[in-house]
């Protein structure tokens, strides 16, 4: 499949209220949304009202070892905040998770930039911090939890050969959506949960991060899965999803030390009515080919009208096997990860 570029805008959102859409060789800077000029769909400018409170935006860190499983976002749809932390312990099947939400999203600020500042959620003794910039030529992205069952400090450095994906597609007549996703990159840090302290490096952990934002549909649906870790000697990660970013381009990839392999569309085959059943998920262009096995997931949901969410995050193992550029192929055996499945109307 061929591996095209654009070059990258120093701002998504240009002088002229567009977007620039395509696959950037790297991680756009500033994500300035709002500065969109955004239309009706009969052409007509939006008000306010629709520029404020259509605009979306999600950061996630989930961090993958075979001890332990941790997942963490921050989401602002505007009518609401949401701020998750979960901590899943395989050896024991232990959960604990932890949910808070803030109306018109009063205690949450976001980053408008994945290469510098922070995202903040603070509400009571809660305080979650995303945190954003650079070091000599690495970016470093961080994630710090503050609450009273659990603090846990995490870093992800992500060195200048990293290829990250970075997409803005459009969505809908007049929206879009910028992504920049990483994975197969080692975690540092610390997490205090239950009595012990757990040193995030000696677990051998690797962390996923995404970075998304844009004026989606009013109703959205996706599909998503997410591995992070090490087969052999090679780092590997891999985003794929379905829902979202399908209009001209994909959000779907492979990771191998670091270098990005774009992969075609992705299927995603499970039980709707049970979804902690076996998944399957492959690829149109025969490079992805795997199953998945639940053991676990983290539950959103609300419906308040004129908003509504059905999240649902679920943990387990990958097995199968991926096909590279070069011909090789890389077998996977139950390999910690994540799917998702998400409805939305906001």
């Amino acid at each position: 499949m061929p591996n095209t570029l654009i070059p990258t805008p120093d701002a998504l959102v240009g002088a002229t209220g567009q977007p620039a859409f395509g696959r950037f060789a790297e991680t756009v800077a500033i994500i300035n949304g709002r500065d969109t000029s955004l239309r009706t769909p009969m052409g007509g400018q939006a008000s306010a009202f629709a520029r404020h409170f259509h605009y979306k935006q999600f950061q996630y860190f989930g961090i993958v070892s075979d001890q332990l499983l941790v997942g963490c976002a921050l989401a602002d749809t505007a009518w609401m905040a949401l701020a998750f932390v979960y901590v899943f312990e395989p050896a024991t099947g232990k959960l604990e998770e932890y949910t808070w939400r803030s109306p018109l999203s009063r205690a949450l600020a976001m980053s408008q930039s994945p290469c510098q500042g922070s995202s903040r959620f603070q509400q009571g003794k809660v305080d979650i911090q995303m945190g954003y910039g650079r070091e000599g030529s690495s970016l470093i992205k961080t994630l710090s939890v503050d609450c009273p069952a659990l603090q846990l400090q995490a870093q992800i450095v992500e060195p200048d050969s990293f290829q990250p994906m970075s997409l803005c597609t459009r969505t809908g007549i007049n929206g879009w959506t910028y992504a920049n996703k990483v994975a197969g990159v080692p975690v540092s840090g610390s997490l205090a949960w239950q009595q012990q302290h757990r040193d995030l490096a000696t677990m051998d952990a690797f962390g996923h991060h995404d970075f998304s934002a844009g004026y989606m549909r009013r109703d959205t649906f996706w599909n998503w899965a997410c591995m992070t870790g090490k087969t052999g000697d090679t780092a590997i990660g891999f985003n794929l999803s379905c829902g979202v970013n399908e209009t001209s381009e994909t959000e779907n990839c492979i990771w191998l030390d670091g270098q990005l392999e774009k992969v075609d569309t992705v299927h995603f085959e499970y039980q709707a009515d049970d979804l902690l059943m076996p998944w399957s998920i492959h690829s149109s262009d025969g490079k992805v080919a795997l199953g998945f096995q639940p053991e676990g997931r983290h539950v959103e949901k609300l419906n308040l009208g004129i908003f509504a969410s059905n999240f649902n995050q679920i943990f387990g193992r990958f097995s199968g096997r991926l096909q590279t550029n070069d011909g090789r192929t890389l077998e996977l055996e139950k390999q910690y990860g994540f799917v998702e499945e998400q409805f939305a109307k906001w």
